[in-house]
């Protein structure tokens, strides 16, 4: 299978590393890579880690075109306003019958019922696994091991550069100096703000409320209040009470439709929730028929969210 990736950042090469060291299993390659920093690269034979990259290709269209690839895998950053232009790419992929693999929360946060529509008529896959906890299965958990199942509201810490920052607060740092902890992890959105500000969040609380309740809302939707007003010394009061603060992501199905929400909330250290620490993250799915489970994942990276992608890449390989 010949894969077009649109964007080359931290995921991007991370992907392409894994597809390098599972070719013997998994002959994948990667034929374009099209970026707005480095411009495009293409090769029918199969790009190096390194390619070189030349003028960037006129349009998304173009280089899709030029690429001859069967799957795109859309990567580029995230925008929590609009999900673009990340959707506007992978309708220009199903447009030219291409399957499509995106690690971007954006556009399932803003377009997931359309976009659905719109890959059921053009008879291609769309997966994208790794846009809320990394690489850990959620989607795919629902999809392929709960049949018949209902999700009824979920709660999660999904957004690990708070939990950074907030972790740094307890050791005497600012805000600012937490951001730049978690920037130094390379684990912050584009705009560090979207963290903070809880936006991130509330674009992952709308991807899982849209794909697993059918809830049908965008990030604007999600009442969002983050932790940019939380200070040391407040976090080091907390602690004296064995208390704690984490960004938390709910839902709930009520008679009235999928109520959301993103708070900062006050935890005490024994609560679940509180014992996420660094990167990872915890997500808790209510059940009609299986109560409440969930799926933890222990201090990710980088490359969990590029086995997301791949995860999905042979998936559809071998569905299609």
């Amino acid at each position: 299978m010949k894969l077009a990736l649109v964007g080359y950042g931290r995921v991007g090469r991370a992907f392409a590393r894994l597809l390098e060291s599972k070719r013997a299993a998994f002959p994948f390659r990667i034929t374009g890579i099209h970026t707005a920093r480095h411009g495009t690269a293409l090769s029918e034979k199969g790009l190096p880690l390194e390619p070189d990259f030349g003028p960037p290709a006129r349009s998304v269209e173009e280089f899709l075109e030029r690429s001859k690839a069967d799957l795109m895998v859309e990567v580029t950053p995230l925008n929590p306003l609009t999900g673009e232009p990340a959707i506007s790419q992978i309708r220009a992929a199903f447009a030219r019958g291409m399957h499509v693999v995106t690690a971007n929360k954006g556009p399932i946060a803003h377009a997931w019922p359309a976009l659905r529509r719109e890959a059921e008529a053009a008879g291609v896959q769309f997966r994208f696994e790794a846009t809320v906890m990394d690489g850990t299965p959620v989607f795919n958990l629902v999809r392929y091991t709960l049949p018949g199942v209902r999700v009824l509201g979920f709660t999660g810490v999904l957004n690990s550069t708070t939990t950074v920052v907030i972790e740094a607060m307890a050791g005497g740092c600012t805000l600012e100096e937490g951001i730049e902890r978690a920037r130094r992890l390379g684990i912050t959105e584009t705009d560090a703000r979207y963290d903070v500000d809880g936006w991130d969040a509330a674009a992952k609380t709308a991807a899982l409320a849209n794909v697993l309740m059918d809830a049908g809302v965008t990030p604007l939707q999600v009442p969002a209040r983050g932790i940019g007003r939380l200070t040391p010394a407040r976090v080091a009061e907390l602690a004296r009470k064995g208390k704690t603060v984490r960004l938390v992501s709910r839902a709930k199905l009520t008679p009235r439709g999928v109520s959301l929400r993103v708070r900062a909330e006050v935890l005490p250290v024994t609560d679940p929730l509180a014992g996420t620490r660094g990167t990872s993250n915890l997500l808790l799915l209510r059940t009609d028929l299986m109560g409440t489970i969930g799926v933890m994942s222990l201090a990710p990276g980088v490359e969990q969210t590029a086995y997301g992608l791949f995860s999905d890449v042979v998936s559809i390989a071998r569905e299609v």
